[in-house]
């Protein structure tokens, strides 16, 4: 029986993407995204924003790839560098347009809010989130707090749970079928 062929290093797979390799960009993606993606999240805290901005991440990766020098450090730091200057220059971007409409006397059109209101809608919905999660396995819980909330990679994700890769895979696409399932999210 044929030994699995051992997953390549970002560092690898990085110096593959700069040849045009589109099967090592995949695999790429798929190693660093949950990672890129966190470090995105943590500093701009809106979703939408963050997987725009992951978006574009990876498209320099893509276009850049070949710039990639390996003695000055490792390609996840490489990439993690670049998702925190895309997502701070984001922030930046963002603050100067609010500055520039306080100075020109626009105020903010947006509705008033309830922040009471607001902060209890949003701890009703982390309190069902908790619920759907605890529905889960244990060993899908642990993969999907991992990924999603940790961050990690799926190789990392595996060696942290002592699985095999697939494995990973397949915890986490059950538990967010079920996730779904139990949030009532149609997909």
């Amino acid at each position: 029986m044929p030994e699995a062929a051992t997953p390549s290093t970002p560092d690898e797979l990085l110096h593959r993407v700069a040849g045009g390799d589109q099967v090592a960009f995949a695999e790429l993606y798929d190693q660093t995204a949950p990672r890129v993606l966190g470090l995105i999240k943590r500093l701009l805290k809106d979703h939408s924003q963050s997987e725009e901005v992951a978006q574009e991440v990876f498209l320099e990766i893509w276009q850049t790839a070949a710039r990639f020098d390996t003695t000055r450090g490792s390609a996840a730091s490489w990439m993690l560098t670049m998702a925190h200057r895309r997502a701070v220059d984001r922030v930046r971007a963002s603050q100067a347009g609010r500055d520039r409409d306080l100075r020109i006397g626009v105020r903010d059109m947006s509705p008033e809010f309830d922040s009471v209101t607001e902060s209890v809608e949003i701890r009703i919905e982390h309190e069902r989130v908790e619920r759907a999660l605890a529905r889960l396995t244990e060993l899908q819980r642990q993969a999907v707090q991992l990924a999603y909330y940790g961050g990690y990679s799926h190789s990392e994700v595996a060696t942290m749970l002592g699985v095999p890769i697939g494995t990973v895979k397949t915890r986490l696409r059950d538990g967010m079928i079920r996730l779904r399932d139990e949030m009532g999210v149609a997909s």
